[in-house]
């Protein structure tokens, strides 16, 4: 039984979003970024990201946000206005509940009612863990860039990783 919902932030959102996303700049190899997020860039980007007819949802039990997921167009030109690249991050206590699928799902659904035609996932190789979740919602391995991110002094590969909406 699914007992969170799927729903886009809100401000009051912010805080928690936070909370989950800081210590997985700066303690992890989920993402080769170390710069944590200040509630002002936090409202940045999202503004951002909705400005570009993108979505930032998150997964909620009540009001307790779980995670949440985004995305925005893969590279820059117009040659690439219909391939976008998604970032999806869960609490640690979220996982295994079925919550990533969701917000994928979620996440999917919008980009390709905006027009989108692919989503691709860049995945440090310093996150295996993320390689099968992707595999397992239906995402091809497309290119591996050997030694492409730094993170704590040492280099890791950026796996990619591409599923046609």
């Amino acid at each position: 039984m699914q007992n969170f919902t799927i729903r886009p932030v809100r401000d009051a959102d912010h805080s928690q979003i936070l909370a989950i996303w800081n210590p997985i700049f700066r303690d992890t190899l989920v993402t080769f970024a170390s710069v944590e997020k200040t509630p002002e860039s936090l409202r940045d980007y999202i503004e951002a990201r909705r400005a570009n007819g993108r979505e930032f949802l998150v997964a909620a039990e009540a009001d307790e946000v779980l995670g949440f997921a985004s995305y925005d167009q893969f590279r820059g030109g117009d040659g690439y206005v219909h391939a976008m690249e998604h970032t999806v991050i869960l609490a640690q206590a979220a996982r295994g509940r079925g919550i990533g699928r969701a917000l994928m799902r979620a996440i999917e659904d919008h980009a390709r009612a905006s027009g989108a035609h692919t989503m691709v996932a860049g995945i440090s190789g310093g996150n295996p863990g993320a390689v099968p979740f992707h595999a397992a919602v239906g995402y091809q391995p497309c290119g591996r860039m050997p030694q492409s991110g730094r993170k704590f002094g040492q280099w890791y590969d950026l796996i990619l990783m591409q599923k046609t909406l």
